[in-house]
């Protein structure tokens, strides 16, 4: 019988689809909700997708035979900007575009053979679902963590669009790589900062993520403890709050530095003779984003504003500059400059001719600020700091702050580098804002009873920078919410991340038209127990869909304040040691490996060839190999499957004994391997030896002497044990063999321990580590008995002849590893 994979993938497939094998309610079971992170439907599945859900999919169907019921969902993250470049490139509408993806990428997880439950399947562009997503806006809106306020935005002048901190890597757009600027326009934000302390302090709950996300995510919330103090410009009732973490050093400022776009700056630089030079410098800046600014490798530049700033410590007048290395998102957009201390003020310092004033000195030398080569940063003890002389810099600052909030110059103060989350979007392809503007009632919410609030269709793309919904007239105009008046809508829409932060909460119900989800329902499922995606997504979508978790837990939607149990980050994948993109050329077409190799070979090889976690190089011998292994499968079962269909002997040999063993042991390490650790290509190469011993007890036992109830045994574990790897060769073996149902239906086996007791066992002798003979001994040696065996073998006593031990290693019932010279 040969492997025929085209009609086994293609019939089990079909099965599964008429018989809805992975559709799941509520029962009586322990619940297990595995999720993958759902696709941007860009029109064709990519090597990492499946990764992604290969990795996934074992998971699911690994616990589903482990008794769990199990909730394995996918969706679409289907807003988004490249529709819309579509539709403008190609004249197709988004949503034609999107859909006929969607389609297209359906097929292609299906011919994977991923077990997902597709009656649950949500797609955030379908107005059933973006309703909900407006009303989680208005959740927000009506509990004070909605609001819009004009703002200097990082602006993609590409994309013609506003851009999160988040999507600004390394100072260019995160989609199409263009430099990023700056814009001032009015914004819809989330209030997310309300949120800082509890992101923060609930990291201690996530006890299944990987510590490199979790340091991430406390890193970008950048908790810090200092104070505000109050400086108090000369010849204006003006005061300007500086936020330090350093107030030990503040008698060492001896300038300002304001951020160019901080509000107050038009008041300060207007009618001194510095107002054209300030006003000059302000829109260089603007030419500058964030990320290129606060680089530590960045000139310090700035100008005079021609005004100054009173030291509330010593009384002494010091100048306002404006700067390009200080951001109005950190702190006030206010910095005290202490260039003895900052690195950045002593480059700035030294620029511009200020004075460089030691306040701190180390233990072990002594600091000359005319002399000084770079800002000394470190702990030390108090000089040049009036009452404070002598004290270490700990103490002083502490008991700084005591003094500035004793006088009433200022207060404690812990602040986080988390900025509030920008989600206004010049799109049409997102989900609109919930949200008109009447002249007589401000702005108004759209009620819940009308969302919701839906895309139009009549409008022009035109890649221009407004948002296409303004050249919709059927949309902008609408009557007041709440006088019945002519009013205008928001014509923005939101990022998508606003709809990927909850998908995973429709999916608890998705079919619901009255809730986003019932309670009940998310009490059973949430949370999710495993999450596997990119650790690409670290930042933004994880710390978004925690907030959006825990501001659903406040408002009494939700039990869990925390969406995710596990996370799994899984590699990227590589060819010729880089990312596989068409720009590099080293693209390799899922669809072309399944077409000549099948689903199960590519599920296997990319299981098999790096831990998840890791990295994974792309070989196409590999893949031919695991094609090969696949069909030496098919040929065990096949032949043995026969053997034991025609009834003979049941004695117990020793070799019936090693057979069992290696059953048992096999049994162990993939159980452990998938549930406890997620080593796949481990627990894979334990079945490849497993299969191997198969060969050799088909060859070295005669026909009519074959244990057949230990080798029906034997069959079935071995596919039982493959079935979460590869689900249609599985499937297709366990009908030949006679199982009943189908595999995927079947119990996990338990393994006994008492038959990984053997009588002998096989050692491994290695000189310097490196193998030089196997020994079979006696079970149960001890370290000594067994260093005596090894060093009397024939071989061993060969290879050490005109050697000198050193050192002799051992591993009862391992290995032996002799360290000579």
């Amino acid at each position: 019988m040969q492997y025929q994979f085209r009609e086994i993938e293609k019939k089990w497939q079909e099965n599964w689809l008429e018989t809805d094998a992975f559709h799941v309610e509520q029962n009586e079971k322990p619940k297990y909700y595995a999720l993958e992170m759902f696709p941007y439907p860009s029109g064709n599945l990519h090597m990492g997708h499946v990764r992604n859900y290969s990795i996934g999919d074992v998971v699911a169907r690994f616990k589903k035979m482990n008794g769990f019921n199990v909730l394995h969902p996918m969706g679409w993250d289907s807003f988004g900007l490249p529709a819309e470049n579509a539709a403008i490139k190609n004249g197709v509408h988004p949503n034609d575009w999107t859909w006929s993806n969607i389609e297209n990428m359906r097929h292609q997880l299906s011919e994977l053979g991923i077990s997902y439950d597709w009656k649950r399947e949500v797609a955030t562009c379908h107005p059933d679902y973006y309703k909900w997503t407006q009303w989680m806006f208005l959740q927000l809106f009506n509990n004070g963590l909605a609001y819009k306020k004009k703002s200097y935005v990082n602006w993609c002048p590409s994309c013609a669009t506003v851009l999160a901190n988040e999507q600004v890597v390394g100072g260019v757009c995160d989609r199409c790589k263009t430099e990023v600027g700056k814009k001032d326009l009015e914004q819809w934000f989330f209030k997310i900062t309300d949120y800082a302390q509890r992101l923060l302090t609930d990291i201690d709950k996530l006890d299944g993520w990987p510590d490199k996300v979790k340091t991430m995510q406390a890193n970008w919330i950048g908790r810090s403890e200092g104070a505000e103090v109050d400086f108090k410009v000369v010849d204006m009732d003006k005061t300007l709050t500086v936020y330090t973490t350093r107030p030990d050093t503040i008698y060492g400022v001896s300038f300002m530095v304001i951020a160019p776009e901080a509000p107050v700056v038009e008041r300060l630089i207007k009618g001194t003779a510095q107002e054209q030079a300030c006003r000059a410098f302000i829109k260089e800046i603007q030419h500058l984003n964030d990320i290129a600014r606060s680089a530590t490798d960045i000139e310090k530049v700035g100008v005079f504003t021609g005004r100054y700033a009173v030291n509330p410590l010593n009384g002494e007048q010091i100048p306002l500059y404006l700067a390009n290395y200080v951001l109005m998102d950190y702190g006030t957009g206010i910095v005290m400059g202490v260039p003895a201390h900052d690195q950045r003020d002593f480059e700035f310092a030294r620029k511009y001719d200020l004075p460089v004033r030691v306040v701190i000195q180390p233990q072990d030398s002594k600091l000359e600020g005319d002399s000084m080569t770079e800002a000394f940063p470190a702990v030390g003890f108090m000089v040049n700091s009036g009452e404070f002389d002598g004290l270490d810099s700990d103490t002083a600052l502490a008991q700084i702050i005591d003094k500035v909030e004793t006088q009433k110059l200022g207060s404690r103060k812990v602040n986080f580098r988390l900025r509030d989350w920008l989600i206004s979007r010049q799109r049409y392809w997102g989900a609109p804002i919930p949200v008109a503007y009447c002249e007589h009632c401000g702005t108004v919410a759209i009620p819940e009873s009308d969302l919701p609030v839906l895309l139009p269709t009549d409008v022009k793309f035109t890649g221009h920078g407004e948002s296409p919904l303004k050249t919709s007239e059927s949309f902008k105009t609408t009557p007041c919410p709440k006088c019945g008046k002519p009013a205008v809508r928001e014509t923005d829409t939101m990022d998508t991340f606003v709809c990927s932060s909850w998908y995973f909460m429709r999916y608890c119900d998705p079919k619901n038209t009255e809730q986003a989800f019932s309670k009940q329902a998310a009490d059973y499922w949430m949370g999710v127990d495993q999450y596997i995606g990119g650790v690409e997504h670290a930042i933004l979508h994880l710390l978004y869909a925690r907030f959006f978790t825990k501001v659903m837990h406040d408002l009494g939607h939700l039990s869990v304040d925390e969406p995710f149990k596990k996370l799994l980050t899984q590699g990227m994948v590589l060819k010729d040691g880089k990312k596989m993109s068409k720009s590099v050329g080293n693209v390799v077409s899922p669809e072309e490996i399944i077409s000549k190799y099948g689903a199960d070979t590519a599920r296997m090889f990319i299981l098999f060839a790096s831990p998840p976690e890791k990295e994974l190089e792309w070989s196409d011998q590999g893949v031919e190999g695991t094609f090969r292994f696949l069909n030496r499968v098919w040929r065990i079962v096949d032949e043995l499957g026969e053997a034991v269909k025609h009834g003979g002997p049941t004695g117990v040999s020793e070799l019936d004994r090693q057979l069992r063993y290696v059953q048992h042991a096999t049994i162990k390490k993939v159980t452990e391997d998938i549930g406890e650790r997620f080593n796949f290509n481990t627990a894979i190469s334990a079945v490849m030896e497993f299969v191997n011993f198969l060969y050799q007890y088909k060859e070295k036992v005669p026909r009519n002497q074959y244990n057949l109830p230990l080798l029906s045994e034997c069959i079935k574990t071995l596919v039982i044990c493959l079935a979460p790897f590869v689900p249609h060769i599985t499937e297709e073996l366990w009908q030949h063999v006679g199982g009943k149902g189908s595999v995927h239906q079947q119990t996990w086996m338990q393994y006994d321990p008492q038959a990984l007791i053997l009588d002998e066992v096989e050692i491994v002798l290695q000189i310097n580590g490196k193998v030089r003979d196997k020994l079979v001994v006696a079970s149960g040696l001890d370290q000594k008995q067994t260093e005596q065996v090894a060093l009397e073998t024939d071989k061993m006593k060969a290879f050490l002849a005109d050697k000198q031990i050193v050192k002799v290693i051992v591993v009862p019932g391992k290995l032996v590893n002799i360290v000579v010279k």
